[in-house]
């Protein structure tokens, strides 16, 4: 009817296949460059996930496939350095976290220090990270690397939020120091510390550093201190805190995964009352009858 022999009805059809594919590749491929805009380290997995987010149920195959061939593939070396004195005579504690089960916010926070570069010189960053939820608790900035640092962060964590059962951190002076103690042992935190030369005992938090340096640190050259304050505030409280997806998490940022296990728990609270007054009032039905 066409005028064409079968192999060439064939290859044309193919063709026109194979042309329709490439055009929803590279539709597909500009949403990946979107989203790496934002999140430019963000693994094919997770960039799957912020896709079907989207409305865009794409498998994680075809991503992969995608990000390979365009170049877009993440990779991001592990690095781990600690910024902090272990050389000092105050008394130190044993990691009381190797074997802990971490169901529910607020039971164990992590706290570490790393330095942030400046058109001329450094700031230093001290952090107080949940280790069930990933959000950040407190934080301070400063031009100086001291005891005040790292307390500024703690009062400002346990003001705005409930207390921790466990404080989690390395052996730095800035953590063993009296006046950093102290504060844990009025609040009745329980306080653990890594082992020796073992950073991967707070992985946790050395994880937000390395997504807060590779999202935005290394992506900026901060001329001031105000403006590495400003953008680092920005970074947690709205990008990290709200929008960035965790694997850990279920692929959901901080605050949404917090709010979903509150829910939860409130849900369970209500169903627990009902019942807890239904077999009441079967009780009272039966010592009436």
């Amino acid at each position: 009817m066409l005028g064409l022999n079968r192999s060439t009805a064939y290859y044309q059809l193919t063709k026109s296949k194979a042309r329709e594919k490439e055009a929803r590749d590279i539709e597909i491929k500009e949403r990946i460059e979107q989203i790496q805009l934002n999140f430019p380290y963000y693994g094919y997995r997770t960039i799957t996930k912020q896709l079907q987010r989207q409305d865009q149920n794409h498998n994680h195959k075809k991503i992969l496939r995608i990000m390979r061939k365009h170049g877009l593939k993440s990779q991001i070396q592990k690095l781990f350095k600690s910024y902090t004195n272990s050389r000092h005579k105050f008394p130190r504690y044993p990691n009381l976290i190797k074997e802990l089960t971490i169901n529910q916010p607020n039971y164990v926070w992590g706290a570490d220090i790393t330095y942030i570069r400046l058109t001329h010189g450094f700031v230093y960053l001290a952090a107080i990270i949940d280790f069930y939820t990933k959000k950040i608790r407190g934080w301070e900035l400063s031009r100086h690397l001291d005891a005040s640092l790292t307390i500024t962060a703690l009062n400002r964590a346990l003001a705005n939020n409930p207390k921790p059962k466990y404080h989690h951190s390395d052996q730095g002076v800035q953590y063993c120091c009296y006046d950093y103690v102290e504060i844990l042992k009025e609040n009745e935190v329980q306080i653990s510390m890594s082992d020796k030369g073992n950073p991967y005992q707070n992985n946790i938090t050395e994880s937000f550093f390395k997504t807060l340096k590779y999202n935005e640190v290394y992506l900026n050259e901060y001329e001031s201190f105000e403006e590495a304050q400003s953008n680092i505030e920005r970074f947690i409280e709205i990008i990290y805190h709200r929008k960035r997806l965790h694997s850990s998490l279920g692929y959901l940022p901080p605050e949404e995964f917090e709010q979903q296990f509150l829910n939860q728990k409130s849900q369970n609270l209500e169903t627990n009352l009902i019942n807890f007054n239904k077999q009441n009032i079967s009780l009272n039905s039966a010592k009436s009858c």
